[in-house]
């Protein structure tokens, strides 16, 4: 069940950026790394609802339903825009310098919940991923399934935790340039637009 395979595979796919590390590493440069953390619990957190809909047989029906994917979908795509020009619009967006007020923690947890929420993409994942590492014939294949789940998770977590922890680190070169601060804040506009523009073109 816990083969190498299944670990390398998801690692890769954890390690691959999307809109929750774009988040973590956002937050971590502008709140620190204690924020990052919380934007780590939030994107790992909007794994749960995807494998609950996996479980359930939702994501089949989401699979097969083209109407129930796109409203998905779209939700998604809206999402990402919205917060993409609140990145671009709001000029103290990585103005890192003390002054500005930290976003609460729940906002944090709940920002990255609904990015992780809102992405299709990850129910049809779980759907088509995790079950090729459920033993056939199973006496427990949802045990299973929820185990799998639960170390993919706890991989995404640490991944992410070590995103944050490494934007932190280059919190001082953005404290110290307000043209960093200026890019960073147009650079991640534009990676939240990007990603919402592949969301809206891509097919199941």
């Amino acid at each position: 069940m816990i083969s190498p395979e299944f670990l390398f595979t998801s690692l890769v796919v954890v390690l691959i950026p999307g809109t929750g590390v774009i988040y973590t590493v956002s937050t971590g440069i502008v709140q620190g790394r204690a924020a990052s953390i919380y934007a780590s619990i939030g994107c790992t957190a909007g794994i749960v609802p995807h494998l609950a809909a996996t479980i359930l047989g939702l994501a089949a029906v989401m699979h097969t339903s083209a109407l129930a994917f796109q409203v998905l979908k779209y939700a998604g795509v809206a999402y990402l825009f919205y917060i993409a020009y609140a990145t671009w619009r709001d000029p103290s967006a990585f103005a890192v310098d003390g002054t500005v007020a930290r976003v609460g923690r729940s906002s944090i947890v709940l920002k990255a919940f609904l990015l992780n929420i809102l992405n299709p993409k990850l129910t049809i994942f779980f759907l088509a991923f995790l079950p090729q590492f459920v033993e056939p014939g199973a006496a427990r294949p949802v045990l299973q399934l929820l185990t799998l789940s639960a170390i993919f998770m706890a991989m995404t977590f640490v991944v992410f935790v070590v995103y944050g922890s490494v934007a932190h680190a280059f919190r001082r070169h953005v404290i110290e340039s307000a043209a960093v601060q200026r890019w960073l804040r147009q650079g991640f506009a534009a990676a939240f637009a990007g990603l919402g523009v592949r969301l809206a073109v891509s097919d199941k």
